[in-house]
């Protein structure tokens, strides 16, 4: 028989729950309209995805944080092994060696070290240190964590992720305080290192989309096709949009990864700037209730986990915006329970369900319980 606290579920966090559901529900109608004319394997094995998913996010959220404060490290090392055996036997998928296949279930392991770097980091905070701001000398442990990652996913060659660790491991670096020199000498050697980067780690079709960026017409047909057609299709929705399933652009195809990193350009064509609008609303909303329980955690643990999760989802959807729109260049990011891909809507739950533990547990417990 389980014993469950009646105050773990008095203080579930109903609301980031339901908006989770509500975006991810979105996703799927945008998903359904996208594959309508390709078929409906997609929207299937993505309807299967966020169930199990969703049953993950419950399971999580009865876990108490304190577990993944104990394993971060052994998280974080296994995360390692698993980037490691990608490189060495992973599959390869539009040039990047980025994938782990299952039988017909197909995994992205870097999707996952995201949530193992956020624990890792917020282990390390809660340990070791007491108040800020930092020096380099005292981010040197989280700084090697984040690298190890970064150079990891950087060599499959997976850009968008690696910048995305980039950028979640430094947003929680600033919200703990960094000294300003310190702040200046990190800047100062990103700019130093993206010499090198450039010239040895980028690939020629990623150099390519950086470049295409700044004027899209260089290459209309190649590297500056999808940010040109994801353009015209989010244009053409206007101010309320073509209608659920009668996006052109969306109907005939126009854009290949429709379904996943431009996902959202079927959202601006078919229900315009308002849908557009009104569904970012729903995501940010989700983004401050998270932002809520860090706010309010019990200790900083549990806060700098809070914010790293959403951290993760806020770079994810200015990123992935900012590509669909065209002023930001194509780097291979998916708004996070809105596009296909069944390792980010996982990764997204598991976060999910991190936070709405924290959320469970930040008042005190009762003694009385319920059997179930």
């Amino acid at each position: 028989m389980v014993k469950i606290d009646r105050r773990l579920l008095k203080n579930f966090g109903w609301t980031i729950m339901i908006l989770t559901v509500a975006f991810c529900a979105i996703g799927l109608v945008n998903l359904y309209s996208a594959s309508y004319y390709s078929g409906f394997s997609s929207f299937k094995k993505q309807f299967v995805w966020m169930a199990l998913g969703f049953v993950t996010m419950i399971g999580v959220s009865f876990l108490n944080y304190n577990l993944f404060n104990r394993y971060a490290l052994h998280i974080y090392a296994f995360s390692i092994i698993l980037l490691i055996f990608v490189i060495v036997l992973g599959k390869e998928v539009s040039g990047s060696k980025s994938w782990i296949s299952l039988g017909p279930i197909t995994l992205q392991p870097s999707e996952f070290v995201k949530i193992s770097l956020i624990l890792v980091i917020s282990r390390f905070y809660h340990n070791d240190f007491e108040d800020g701001p930092f020096g380099i000398r005292d981010l040197l442990k989280p700084i090697g964590f984040t690298a190890v990652l970064f150079i990891l996913v950087l060599i499959q060659p997976d850009l968008g992720t690696s910048i995305m660790i980039i950028l979640i491991s430094g947003s929680m670096f600033l919200f703990m305080g960094v000294k300003r020199n310190s702040l200046l000498i990190v800047i100062i050697s990103l700019i130093v290192v993206a010499f090198p980067a450039w010239n040895f780690f980028l690939k020629g079709y990623q150099k390519d989309r950086i470049l295409t960026f700044v004027d899209p017409s260089v290459d209309p047909l190649g590297t500056g096709y999808n940010s040109i057609q994801s353009q015209i299709a989010i244009g053409s929705g206007k101010l309320t949009g073509k209608g659920f399933m009668s996006g052109s652009q969306t109907q005939l195809r126009f854009i290949p990864a429709q379904k996943t990193d431009f996902a959202f350009s079927v959202l601006g064509e078919e229900w315009g700037f308002i849908g557009s609008t009104s569904t970012l609303l729903l995501y940010f909303l989700l983004i401050i209730y998270i932002l809520d329980t860090a706010s309010s955690a019990k200790d900083k643990f549990s806060m700098l986990t809070s914010f790293g999760i959403a951290a993760l989802f806020f770079w994810h959807a200015l990123i992935n915006i900012g590509m669909v729109l065209g002023i930001l260049p194509v780097i291979g990011i998916p708004l996070l329970l809105f596009s296909y891909g069944g390792s980010s809507v996982l990764t997204s739950f598991i976060a999910i369900g991190i936070v709405i533990g924290i959320k469970m547990r930040q008042k005190p417990v009762p003694k009385e319980k319920i059997s179930l």
